[in-house]
Protein backbone atom coordinates (compact mmCIF):
# COMPACT_ATOMS: atom_id res chain seq x y z
CA UNK A 1 0.00 0.00 0.00
CA UNK A 2 1.36 3.19 -1.14
CA UNK A 3 -0.01 5.92 1.65
CA UNK A 4 -0.99 9.31 0.01
CA UNK A 5 -3.31 11.12 2.84
CA UNK A 6 -3.87 9.82 6.14
CA UNK A 7 -7.67 8.63 4.66
CA UNK A 8 -6.26 7.58 1.04
CA UNK A 9 -3.96 4.78 0.33
CA UNK A 10 -3.37 2.98 -3.19
CA UNK A 11 -2.75 -0.38 -3.46
CA UNK A 12 0.40 -1.42 -5.72
CA UNK A 13 -1.41 -3.33 -7.85
CA UNK A 14 -3.21 -0.25 -9.16
CA UNK A 15 0.17 0.51 -10.44
CA UNK A 16 0.95 -0.70 -14.20
CA UNK A 17 4.65 0.26 -14.97
CA UNK A 18 6.57 -0.53 -18.41
CA UNK A 19 10.02 0.14 -19.22
CA UNK A 20 10.72 1.87 -22.36
CA UNK A 21 14.49 2.98 -23.90
CA UNK A 22 15.16 6.90 -22.89
CA UNK A 23 15.89 9.58 -25.31
CA UNK A 24 18.98 11.88 -25.13
CA UNK A 25 22.55 11.19 -24.01
CA UNK A 26 24.25 8.34 -22.67
CA UNK A 27 26.43 7.12 -25.12
CA UNK A 28 26.04 3.18 -26.35
CA UNK A 29 24.66 2.64 -23.25
CA UNK A 30 21.50 3.77 -24.08
CA UNK A 31 21.13 1.78 -27.11
CA UNK A 32 20.58 -1.24 -24.57
CA UNK A 33 18.79 -0.68 -21.82
CA UNK A 34 14.91 0.28 -21.12
CA UNK A 35 16.31 2.72 -18.31
CA UNK A 36 12.89 4.90 -18.98
CA UNK A 37 9.45 4.18 -17.16
CA UNK A 38 5.80 4.71 -18.41
CA UNK A 39 3.90 4.84 -15.30
CA UNK A 40 0.24 4.09 -15.51
CA UNK A 41 -2.89 4.62 -13.06
CA UNK A 42 -6.60 4.58 -13.78
CA UNK A 43 -7.83 7.32 -11.99
CA UNK A 44 -11.39 7.08 -13.00
CA UNK A 45 -11.89 3.06 -11.74
CA UNK A 46 -9.66 3.23 -8.91
CA UNK A 47 -11.45 1.86 -6.08
CA UNK A 48 -9.07 3.23 -3.91
CA UNK A 49 -9.90 7.07 -4.52
CA UNK A 50 -13.16 9.15 -3.67
CA UNK A 51 -15.15 10.14 -5.99
CA UNK A 52 -14.75 13.98 -5.66
CA UNK A 53 -11.06 13.26 -5.57
CA UNK A 54 -10.67 11.38 -8.87
CA UNK A 55 -12.46 14.09 -10.21
CA UNK A 56 -9.78 16.79 -9.10
CA UNK A 57 -6.87 14.25 -10.01
CA UNK A 58 -8.37 14.30 -13.71
CA UNK A 59 -8.70 17.46 -13.80
CA UNK A 60 -5.27 18.39 -12.49
CA UNK A 61 -3.67 15.57 -14.54
CA UNK A 62 -4.50 17.62 -18.21
CA UNK A 63 -2.46 16.17 -20.80
CA UNK A 64 -1.65 13.52 -18.84
CA UNK A 65 -4.97 11.49 -18.70
CA UNK A 66 -5.97 9.32 -21.49
CA UNK A 67 -9.70 9.68 -22.95
CA UNK A 68 -10.03 6.49 -20.88
CA UNK A 69 -9.59 8.27 -17.68
CA UNK A 70 -5.79 6.84 -17.19
CA UNK A 71 -3.11 8.98 -16.26
CA UNK A 72 0.27 8.40 -17.65
CA UNK A 73 3.79 9.23 -16.01
CA UNK A 74 7.18 9.27 -17.74
CA UNK A 75 10.40 9.43 -16.10
CA UNK A 76 13.23 9.46 -17.83
CA UNK A 77 15.41 12.27 -16.15
CA UNK A 78 17.90 9.81 -14.38
CA UNK A 79 19.93 7.21 -15.98
CA UNK A 80 18.92 4.34 -13.82
CA UNK A 81 15.87 2.42 -13.88
CA UNK A 82 15.45 2.87 -9.80
CA UNK A 83 15.37 6.41 -9.79
CA UNK A 84 13.41 7.26 -12.73
CA UNK A 85 10.50 4.47 -10.93
CA UNK A 86 10.59 6.49 -7.86
CA UNK A 87 10.98 9.75 -9.70
CA UNK A 88 7.52 8.61 -11.25
CA UNK A 89 5.72 7.60 -8.41
CA UNK A 90 6.74 10.56 -6.44
CA UNK A 91 5.04 12.56 -9.01
CA UNK A 92 2.03 10.66 -8.77
CA UNK A 93 1.63 10.99 -4.99
CA UNK A 94 2.37 14.29 -5.42
CA UNK A 95 -0.54 15.31 -8.14
CA UNK A 96 -3.23 12.46 -6.07
CA UNK A 97 -2.42 14.51 -2.40
CA UNK A 98 -2.76 18.04 -4.58
CA UNK A 99 -6.55 17.06 -5.74
CA UNK A 100 -6.90 15.50 -2.23
CA UNK A 101 -6.60 18.71 -0.93
CA UNK A 102 -10.43 20.62 -1.42
CA UNK A 103 -10.72 24.18 -3.04
CA UNK A 104 -11.63 26.52 -0.59
CA UNK A 105 -14.17 28.57 -1.29
CA UNK A 106 -15.11 32.03 -1.60
CA UNK A 107 -16.98 33.97 0.48
CA UNK A 108 -18.21 37.44 -0.91
CA UNK A 109 -17.04 40.30 1.60
CA UNK A 110 -18.15 44.11 1.35
CA UNK A 111 -15.56 47.10 2.57
CA UNK A 112 -15.67 48.35 5.41
CA UNK A 113 -17.18 51.95 5.68
CA UNK A 114 -13.67 53.00 6.95
CA UNK A 115 -11.81 51.78 3.76
CA UNK A 116 -14.17 53.43 1.38
CA UNK A 117 -13.67 56.74 3.19
CA UNK A 118 -9.81 56.05 3.05
CA UNK A 119 -10.03 54.87 -0.67
CA UNK A 120 -12.03 58.56 -1.53
CA UNK A 121 -9.73 60.62 0.38
CA UNK A 122 -6.94 59.25 -1.59
CA UNK A 123 -8.59 59.65 -4.69
CA UNK A 124 -9.57 63.27 -3.71
CA UNK A 125 -5.59 63.87 -2.86
CA UNK A 126 -4.68 62.45 -6.39
CA UNK A 127 -6.99 64.33 -8.24
CA UNK A 128 -6.06 67.93 -6.00
CA UNK A 129 -2.02 67.33 -7.34
CA UNK A 130 -3.60 66.04 -11.03
CA UNK A 131 -5.53 69.67 -11.07
CA UNK A 132 -2.63 71.80 -9.98
CA UNK A 133 -0.80 69.84 -13.03
CA UNK A 134 -2.94 71.38 -15.26
CA UNK A 135 -1.53 74.26 -17.20
CA UNK A 136 -4.79 76.86 -16.77
CA UNK A 137 -4.48 80.34 -18.16
CA UNK A 138 -4.69 82.62 -15.57
CA UNK A 139 -5.41 86.26 -15.70
CA UNK A 140 -3.91 88.57 -18.30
Amino acid sequence: MIRITPTIAIDESEIDESFIRASGPGGQHVNKTSSAVQLRFDARRSPSLPNDVAVRLMRLAGSRLTRDGVIVITAQSHRSQQRNREDALGRLVDLIREAATPIAVRRATKPSLASKQRRLEAKGKRSAVKNLRQNKPGPE
